[in-house]
């Protein structure tokens, strides 16, 4: 039974500032000096960054396409302890979800399986009196809790006195009107939002710029009050210890990659291989010229190793030691940016060769959810196994997969519609797929194992 107060901030479709609204609530609640926990719906990693920033805590994602809608409640549960208040960002428009299965992985279901009420952001720069209409037909489709709404981007006093008329002749509260304001504006790239550990300084600037917005635009009060108006949560905290069971003995010292080149990692990910057993140290490949002390395997998640690469390449000597440790036999298992890093080149820059590949930028916007099965035996999983990951990234590797290396080498996955993926070795599993750990705790188990062996 969880109690925490809880609202889901959606929109239209993306582009209508939920990050921006989520992420400035998040902050002047933290500065009022109420504990909040901030979370994501969907695989996304870069709002997190800043919802952190923001919470002080870290950022967690809420995905059931990943972990499945039986987590959801456990996993908020889990992320919210300790807060007083839970701010959840949607994805995309507020019934958006995977395509082709209905609402499924959507904001609305996130939103029904916490049964928590609903916020909906509506960029006004080009709107009038036709608001109602579009705010009337969010709160008629579905069964979501539409509480109120909040106004983005608002021109003039006269533009916001009528758009919240509008939104009064259809009963829909307006909660606050925000101006446009380019201090609060964050800078993107080919992937999005440039992520919060690459600019920092700026990033937390502009947070606290947000949290002025807000707290000036908006009724926290009545935000909060909307809040606390959601029912109790039938829902047992997730554990990460429960999920891996019996954690294995020798404490083997795992590396995961961080710093500004590595930042897409879920939280959940340290947690499970830690209550595996594992003790999880973080390097910096911009930054650390050798692997932590005593490493015996090595986890690298996703990022931006593209923007970094000459940064990358000039690092040597780690890069050397991450080689060394594939020879030795040390598990490493990589995802998207981690694929990229073990490449032999990356945009023709020198990367860790653990791979007999190469890597560089494409025109091409690859995205997507896959529906995977493991082709042959790896540090991260055996063959067969079945998952469910996101592909998203602009970079191709050639060759694609193990399969056209060698006979002793293998591809890491296959899915529906498309050539086998990946690179799985005895000691190596690298892969465009990002995986959320907490949906498969059997993975960070089969690295800690293979860490000790």
């Amino acid at each position: 039974m969880v109690s925490i107060p809880r609202i889901v901030i959606g929109a239209p479709a993306s582009g209508h500032g939920k990050t921006t609204v989520a992420t400035g609530l998040l902050a002047a609640f933290a500065r009022r000096g109420l504990p909040v926990a901030p979370f994501k719906v969907g695989p996304d990693y870069i709002d997190p960054g800043y919802h952190a920033l923001a919470a002080g805590r870290p950022g967690r994602n809420l995905d059931p396409v990943l972990v499945g809608e039986g987590l959801i409640g456990p996993l908020f549960a889990h992320g919210a302890a300790g807060a007083e208040l839970a701010v959840v960002e949607g994805v995309m428009g507020l019934y958006d979800g995977r395509v082709g299965a209905g609402d499924t992985g959507s904001t609305a279901q996130v939103a029904a399986l916490l049964n928590a009420p609903v916020i909906l952001v509506v960029d006004a720069a080009a709107q009038g009196r036709s608001i109602a209409a579009l705010v009337h037909g969010f709160r008629s489709f579905g069964s979501v809790r539409l509480e109120g709404v909040i106004l983005n981007r608002v021109g003039s006093d006269r533009h916001e006195a009528l758009l919240r008329e509008a939104c009064e002749e259809v009963g829909t509260p307006v909660l606050g009107a925000m101006r446009r304001a380019d201090a609060v504006a964050a800078p993107s790239r080919h992937l999005g939002l440039i992520p919060a550990a690459e600019r920092r300084a700026e990033a937390q600037a502009s947070v606290d710029a947000l949290a002025a917005l807000v707290a000036n635009s908006v009724d926290l009060d009545e935000v909060e009050a909307i809040a606390r108006s959601a029912p109790t949560l039938h829902a047992e905290p997730w554990s990460p210890s429960e999920a891996v069971g019996q954690p294995t003995e020798g404490r083997p010292v795992i590396a995961l990659a961080g710093g500004p080149a590595f930042s897409f990692s879920y939280a959940e990910t340290p947690e499970l291989m830690t209550a595996a057993g594992a003790e999880v140290v973080v390097v910096d490949p911009l930054r650390d010229e050798k692997l932590p002390a005593g490493t015996r395997g090595l986890v690298v998640g996703g990022g931006f190793p593209e923007v970094y690469a000459s940064e990358l390449s000039a690092n040597e000597p780690l890069r050397r030691e991450v080689d060394a440790l594939a020879a030795a036999g040390g598990p490493i298992v990589a995802e998207c940016a981690g694929l990229l890093w073990l490449c032999r080149t990356l945009d023709d820059a020198p990367m860790c060769g653990v791979l007999d590949a190469d890597a560089a930028m494409t025109q091409t916007l690859t995205l997507g959810y896959r529906d995977a099965v493991a082709l042959a035996d790896s540090p991260l999983a055996q063959a067969g196994t079945r998952v469910t990951g996101h592909e998203f990234h602009r970079t191709a590797v050639h060759p694609r997969s193990g399969l056209l290396l060698s006979p002793a080498a293998g591809a890491a996955w296959q899915w529906r519609g498309a050539d086998p993926e990946g690179f799985a070795l005895p000691h190596v599993h690298a892969s465009y797929l990002h995986l959320h750990w907490a949906g498969a705790p059997t993975l960070a188990r089969n690295v800690v194992t293979a860490a000790l062996e």
